[in-house]
């Protein structure tokens, strides 16, 4: 590095010779501690560990520091309930966020090691299915550095999403065993474990109710920080894992089975050995109801703990009143719905508040947030499963029913509209709606994007909507600039940096400045240098990984996300065999190269999605080996997707997939993070791609397909595959392929399941949306030659889209808190420093 650039600040960090020199003491320290002085026997994983510890050196006192003003300032505290956190890998992020990723850069290089191979050495932290989980981890970014008083509280999955291999064109599925190298980013926290219960019996007294003759299993919880951007704020995401009593089942002992006994322990362990892979797809496994349990029950504990042992919450030991003016829960998705019944189980049982009171309480503290309008992941428990596991909560969830129904001026009248807005539901068995249940106990209800949010008040909780109207809300989701430009597309951000200055990490609407430049030539050229640079790396990387060669001049057409039906990776594999049977009727026919790469994971038990992976590496295998084809069309199926993929492949794109049916996809954010590394989008008009259109101009992105309104005409008039079929040669000519076994000739019938289900029961209308989709498609090629312009105007319109818009929302519009810039004073400073800003922040309060 030159002298000038150690001098200069960078949106990376500083490169100061102490800084470096600091860097490699410690790392060398690490190192030394870890191989007792033999450096020549050292791994490139001993490497990243001993860089990862040394990362986290700098993180601790910024952790220490942060809880310290906490604890002084007493600020409304914030927690986020979740299911699944999706974090990927923490190193670079660390280091960006701390400021150190330039320094650590120079350390390591000069000490004769690569930083990508020490990267590539950590494990993603793959505790998510998807969108929801990411964003999640998203959210917790935003939250720390935005200086929230904010809590990520979770599972600390043994196993996380599985590692998925291709074989024969096939997903296998292997356990995602993350921690079998240990975790340097977390730390178990054993003095604040809690008992957790289930089972057991209600026994009524004059006193009230109590649950007794219960199982206990242990909550015990790790830490990791989070660190917000160059602003010394280091929150808190605490992961609950499940340890056996010491006396678990050890009753058994005492007739003679105690091997018997410790295996048993088993039992209540399995609650945090692993993640359901599940997304957008309701499982009713008691398994599952444990684990939901498990983690809201051990977090309001230590909620209600650190309620009591802050400074204004000292007397909450004989009052509650000020709880929800000092905490505010946000449920992500109905799976942590189980807080609501818990926390009124603690104030009426244990706290022995009033009914009304503790319901006002609990109903100002929560807010609820919805992610999907697809049936089948809408969570509805057996009351007969609540009863064995839960009997006390079970209760309490029949009375919060029962006042809900019982007042007079709700709809008297109309028996019907009582039933759909009951917390049970009759119809197959009793079950509880989940929703329901959020939806009453929450002061707010937000859907993520606009039309999404439009669409549960209008249609999936209308009723709800016009009792309360206020309630509802929309909060458009986001991603994290930190992690989705500065991480993974160092080249796009350093070249923004460099013409509207670094403001923008914090602020992403300043990207609106770059429409200043979308007919500036030198621009257009480095925007464009930049894409071709990222896109030739991506492709040695694809060569390498899959051996098929890379034409890094063709388009890169992505489609990648999890596999459903409803995302439509059929009508992408309908357009690839549609291409491949143009190029073969017509060799020297002008045609724009192409790479389509299709990633994602089909649930281990959905059928319908493994035939769809299946279909497209068959496609695959026959459109790459077809000499006739030659360069002109790869398929590639990226095997494993995950977060550490991503950040390879989405800078990389020219083309985003976001092909939906319109009204199923809440919101997306995989889109959000194509359009601020400069790929254009083609798309439906569903989820966060209509707000994509209105910020960015419908004609900078490639719109096509059926509307929301004309899929429900369609529904209503009846959906007849067979019309578009017979109406359109070239999409018969492609389902004549398939069914006919042109790619898989040793079973002509393997894809008759795909084939029968697009003809006879296609919920989500592929054949309705594929001529207007090939011809968006054929647009797309006409323009690629020429299309940097609608790039820049896309990054310069992606600024809505920041995750740290989507907080400040929810902050200002639900918690009740405002975001801060106020920077903590870091460990160097002297500890009246802390003081002094908390002074400066109780001023401001």
């Amino acid at each position: 590095f030159a002298v000038e650039k150690r001098k200069q600040i960078s949106i990376r960090g500083i490169v100061g010779v102490e800084n470096v020199a600091e860097i490699k003491k410690g790392f060398n320290r690490h190192l030394h501690f870890t191989l007792v002085k033999d450096r020549n026997i050292a791994t490139p994983r001993d490497y990243y560990f001993a860089l990862a510890h040394t990362v986290r050196d700098h993180l601790v006192g910024r952790w220490i520091r942060t809880q310290q003003y906490y604890y002084e300032v007493d600020p409304k505290r914030v927690y986020y309930l979740s299911l699944e956190f999706y974090m990927g890998r923490t190193l670079q992020n660390t280091m960006i966020n701390l400021g150190l990723q330039n320094a650590c850069d120079e350390a390591i290089y000069q000490l004769g090691l690569d930083m990508e191979d020490l990267e590539e050495m950590e494990e993603d932290a793959g505790l998510g299915n998807g969108g929801l989980g990411r964003l999640a981890a998203c959210f917790l970014d935003s939250m720390a550095t935005l200086g929230l008083a904010a809590y990520g509280y979770g599972i600390r999955y043994e196993y996380g999403i599985f590692n998925q291999k291709i074989r024969d064109g096939w997903q296998v599925e292997e356990a995602d065993d993350w921690l079998r190298h240990g975790n340097p980013w977390e730390k178990a926290r054993p003095e604040y474990m809690l008992p957790v219960h289930f089972y057991g019996r209600v026994e009524e007294s004059q006193e009230g109710s109590r649950w007794v003759d219960t199982q206990v299993v242990l909550a015990m919880p790790y830490d990791t920080p989070i660190p917000g951007f160059m602003n010394n704020t280091v929150n808190t995401m605490r992961l609950w894992s499940a340890k056996a009593p010491n006396d678990f089942n050890l009753r058994d002992f005492n007739v003679g089975d105690y091997i018997e006994a410790v295996l048993d322990r088993n039992l209540a362990e399995n609650i945090s050995r692993v993640l359901y892979p599940n997304d957008n797809f309701f499982e009713g496994k008691e398994l599952r109801l444990k684990q939901e349990y498990f983690v809201v029950a051990a977090t309001l504990q230590d909620i209600i703990r650190r309620f009591k042992t802050t400074k204004k919450g000292a007397g909450a030991r004989t009052s509650f009143q000020g709880f929800p003016e000092k905490v505010a829960i946000q449920l992500n998705d109905t799976h942590p719905a189980m807080a609501i019944p818990e926390l009124m189980r603690i104030f009426v049982d244990i706290e022995k508040l009033d009914w009304d009171t503790a319901w006002d309480l609990t109903k100002r503290t929560f807010a609820y947030t919805n992610h999907t309008v697809l049936p089948e992941a809408l969570e509805r428990w057996p009351v007969e499963l609540l009863e064995t596991l839960l009997p006390r909560h079970l209760q309490i969830i029949y009375r919060i029913n029962q006042s809900h129904l019982d007042v007079p001026s709700l709809f008297p009248e109309d028996m019907d509209r009582l039933r759909r807005m009951s917390l049970i539901e009759e119809d197959g068995g009793k079950r509880v709606n989940m929703a329901h249940l959020c939806i009453l106990g929450s002061h707010a209800v937000n859907g993520v994007a606009q039309i999404h949010s439009d669409i549960i008040k209008t249609s999936v909780f209308r009723d709800f909507s016009e009792l309360e109207p206020d309630k509802f809300q929309n909060k458009t989701n986001g991603i994290t600039p930190r992690r989705w430009l500065l991480l993974c597309n160092p080249g796009l951000a350093e070249l923004i940096a460099a013409v509207i200055g670094e403001d923008y990490v914090k602020d992403l609407s300043q990207l609106k400045k770059l429409m200043l430049l979308v007919d500036n030539e030198a621009f257009i050229r480095d925007v464009s240098k930049v894409k071709q640079d990222n896109k030739e790396k991506f492709a040695q990387y694809l060569e390498k990984e899959y051996r098929v060669e890379i034409n890094p001049a063709s388009m890169f057409d992505v489609h990648v996300k999890r596999i459903h039906e409803y995302k439509r990776q059929l009508l992408n594999c309908l357009h690839i065999i549609t291409m491949y049977n143009r190029i073969k009727k017509n060799p020297t026919a002008p045609f724009v190269p192409r790479t389509i790469i299709i990633g994602g994971k089909a649930a281990p038990g959905y059928h319908m999605a493994k035939m769809i992976i299946k279909l497209i590496t068959a496609v695959g295998d026959v459109v790459n080996n077809d000499p006739v084809v030659g360069s002109k069309l790869k398929v590639i199926y990226l095997e494993n997707y995950r977060v550490s993929l991503a950040e390879k492949v989405i800078p990389a794109t020219d083309l985003s997939e976001q092909i939906s049916t319109a009204g199923t996809e809440a919101s997306g954010t995989g889109n959000m993070k194509f359009m601020l590394n400069g790929a254009l989008t083609i798309g439906t008009m569903d989820g966060a791609n209509v707000e994509m259109a209105e910020e960015a101009g419908e004609e900078n992105l490639f719109i096509f397909g059926m509307r929301v309104e004309d899929v429900a005409a369609l529904d209503l008039k009846g959906y007849d595959a067979m019309v578009y079929y017979k109406r359109n040669p070239e999409l018969r000519c492609v389902m004549d392929l398939i069914t006919s076994g042109y790619f898989n000739p040793k079973n002509p019938d393997l894809f008759k399941d795909v084939t029968d289900m697009l003809f006879k029961y296609d919920r989500f209308k592929v054949f309705a949306d594929f001529d207007d989709y090939v011809k968006a498609q054929e647009k797309v090629s006409k323009l690629y030659q020429e299309w940097t312009k609608m790039v820049i105007k896309n990054i310069a319109a992606s600024g809505k889209f920041s995750s740290d818009r989507t907080i400040s929302d929810y902050a200002r519009e639900v918690w009740g808190v405002e975001p801060t810039d106020l920077k903590i004073p870091p460990p160097s400073e002297p500890r009246e420093a802390i003081d002094e800003t908390a002074a400066r922040a109780l001023n401001k309060m």
